[in-house]
């Protein structure tokens, strides 16, 4: 698997500095824990799913989640379940068949209910569980964060693999400020113990926001609903921190169809006029028409925070937040600067950019993130930014 591997060498060339690099299903945990970009959820009843998969409907998708949870009914879940096991039939049989290669798959994690349905899972899968990169924790919490991750060391050693547990966090406790920071650090524990288990950490925006009865509209983001961004932050503070660096994800985008716009758009029109002359001034109103404009802002703020990927609902979030995960040319310039000169002679120097000072110490994390989403997302050439990855016949 490679980021915009569907790009002709022409463009690699104009549009990458430094191209993504290639990655396995079996890759080192690091590699995969920042290489989901967009992540696209899918309802385990949608019986087409295989078919999407095998025909390569969603250019550029490199993950999904098969959703179990609160994407079905309670009704559903024996359907479900079928459903899921027909579709990964239908993978094995078009890869035996040729019509597509196991390289290309993308990686598939599934939505459980709860821990128990992992080891019901596993026997229903069989051997197709080699299609499975991992599953996702709906509710984790003290109360069921070991459960879930006992189930999935047995299911690993049943089948000799390493699956991983992707724990969303998204429960009363955890949003309730009177009960937060011994819930956060229960949960710290729980995955400290699991750790080479834990792949990265997810938030369930959507059920935060349920707990208050509010949800956002589709020109604000997440972090313009004060108890969410409280709750983020501490999230953040907790799991980001350099001594324990797991990987947090962005929360879900949920909007992609157009309404009556009520606020201003703050997409600037010089990137896209930039890039692509006058023609970039029409990608930039159908962006605005399709309200992926708030998706950009939110990534934008998800990325300055800290958070690597995105959950997405619709495939057409999966071009934008992963073009707006490739690195810059100047942040590349600057965090292999600091990194070529962490040798002890110097403290600080002039970027190469000559518009800020690059002080060796206190950016080294941040430089070794920088490369490592460089080698995953790739570097864009100078002057090159987002726009130049945004697919034209998506937004035209």
């Amino acid at each position: 698997m490679q980021y915009f591997n569907y790009l002709t060498p022409e463009d690699k060339k104009s549009i990458f500095y430094s191209l993504p690099m290639s990655f396995k299903r079996d890759s080192d945990k690091e590699i995969l824990s920042y290489a989901l970009g967009s992540t696209l959820y899918m309802p385990a009843t949608r019986e087409q799913i295989s078919q999407d998969i095998i025909t390569s409907k969603y250019e550029g998708l490199m993950s999904i989640v098969i959703c179990l949870e609160d994407a079905i009914g309670d009704k559903e879940v024996d359907k479900a379940e079928e459903y899921l096991v027909n579709n990964l039939k239908n993978i094995i049989l078009a890869i035996e068949k040729g019509q597509i290669k196991y390289e290309q798959i993308p990686l598939i994690f599934i939505r459980v209910r709860n821990p128990k349905q992992i080891s019901i899972l596993g026997e229903k899968i069989g051997s197709m569980i080699k299609l499975i990169t991992g599953f996702v924790f709906p509710k984790f919490s003290i109360n069921n964060g070991k459960d879930y991750f006992e189930e999935l060391k047995k299911l690993n050693f049943k089948f000799n693999k390493k699956m991983y547990g992707m724990p969303i966090l998204e429960t009363s406790d955890i949003i309730y400020k009177e009960t937060r920071v011994k819930s956060l650090d229960n949960i710290n524990r729980i995955l400290d113990e699991y750790r080479e288990l834990v792949l990265n950490i997810r938030i369930g925006a959507t059920d935060f926001s349920s707990l208050f009865g509010i949800r956002r509209s589709y020109d604000v983001t997440i972090y313009d609903i004060a108890v969410i961004r409280d709750c983020i932050v501490d999230i953040i503070n907790l799991f980001s921190r350099s001594d324990r660096d797991y990987v947090v994800s962005g929360p879900v985008w949920e909007y992609f169809y157009k309404e009556d716009r009520v606020l201003k758009p703050q997409l600037r029109q010089s990137p896209f006029q930039d890039t692509y002359g006058l023609e970039g001034i029409k990608i930039r109103d159908n962006i605005l028409n399709k309200y992926i404009d708030g998706l950009i802002k939110e990534v934008s703020l998800d990325k300055v925070n800290g958070l690597v990927g995105k959950t997405i609902i619709h495939p057409s979030h999966i071009s934008p937040v992963q073009a707006l995960h490739v690195v810059s040319h100047e942040d590349y310039i600057d965090a292999c600067s600091v990194l070529d000169n962490n040798n002890g002679e110097l403290g600080v120097m002039k970027s190469q950019y000559r518009n800020k000072m690059n002080e060796i110490k206190p950016h080294i994390n941040w430089a070794n993130k920088i490369v490592m989403k460089g080698k995953i997302y790739g570097v864009f050439n100078e002057k090159k930014n987002f726009t130049s990855l945004l697919e034209k016949n998506i937004y035209v």
